[in-house]
């Protein structure tokens, strides 16, 4: 599989070609995924998957492959949530998660700097956004079962909402697909409390009252959200 991708990523270069080079990057998620599952008789893990995914995005620059990239960069976040699985959690979310910030914080307030360089189309905050929340996620999912007796899931699940927010108010203007991964991350964070809750033996008809409230709020929130910031007349959203 890896000479089949080797192969697919020298001819897409040979011909500067956009289809070949996402083809090499499937090759190379399939190689990932496979390997890691333990399909091959070494069942190590594929940490040259790191080394492959830069090669194959300076590639993407080359043959003008802006889809290369976006499925590299959820390639690499594939990639690190199976290092968290297979390795010690946190010493890799907490980084993801602070990496991730600082990503959305530069492509929302130099976006064309930043963009010329990485020529995503004005998306990576959405790729940010996407970086941070698995980070917390699987965060949470690693202090689920302490909850009771330690404030680290609170500290994490606070902070997971303050970022949906300011996501919303720093970059949902300009991408609608920003607004709606925020919004299903807000719905993934009302779940995940609830389950830790009720594993705790909190109260859970007031979590019930308070989620009913929370929903209600949300949904007048995106209603207004949406009609705020949709796109003027002959202007163009970035998705």
């Amino acid at each position: 599989m890896l000479t089949w991708c080797a192969g697919t990523a020298l001819a897409a270069v040979a011909l500067r070609s956009n289809p070949l080079t996402v083809a090499a990057v499937g090759i190379a998620d399939a190689w990932l995924f496979l390997k890691w599952g333990g399909f091959f008789r070494r069942a190590e893990f594929p940490y040259l998957f790191a080394a492959i995914a830069l090669v194959l995005f300076v590639i993407s620059f080359w043959t003008r492959s802006r889809a290369a990239r976006h499925l590299i960069i959820l390639s690499i976040l594939f990639y690190l949530v199976l290092l968290a699985i297979d390795h010690n959690t946190l010493q890799v979310a907490i980084p993801l998660v602070l990496a991730s910030a600082a990503l959305f914080a530069a492509a929302i307030f130099a976006a064309e700097p930043v963009d010329r360089i990485v020529q995503l189309g004005g998306r990576l905050p959405l790729h940010a956004l996407i970086g941070f929340l698995a980070g917390l996620a699987m965060v949470q999912f690693e202090l689920g079962d302490e909850a009771s007796y330690n404030s680290g899931f609170a500290i994490a699940s606070a902070t997971a909402l303050a970022g949906i927010v300011a996501a919303i108010m720093l970059g949902g203007r300009e991408s609608r697909g920003l607004r709606w991964v925020a919004y299903a991350g807000f719905a993934f964070e009302l779940a995940i409390i609830y389950v830790v809750m009720l594993q705790s033996m909190l109260d859970t008809a007031g979590f019930f009252l308070s989620a009913a409230v929370l929903l209600g709020i949300l949904a007048v929130v995106i209603i207004r959200v949406e009609k705020r910031m949709k796109t003027p007349a002959g202007g163009g959203a970035a998705a």
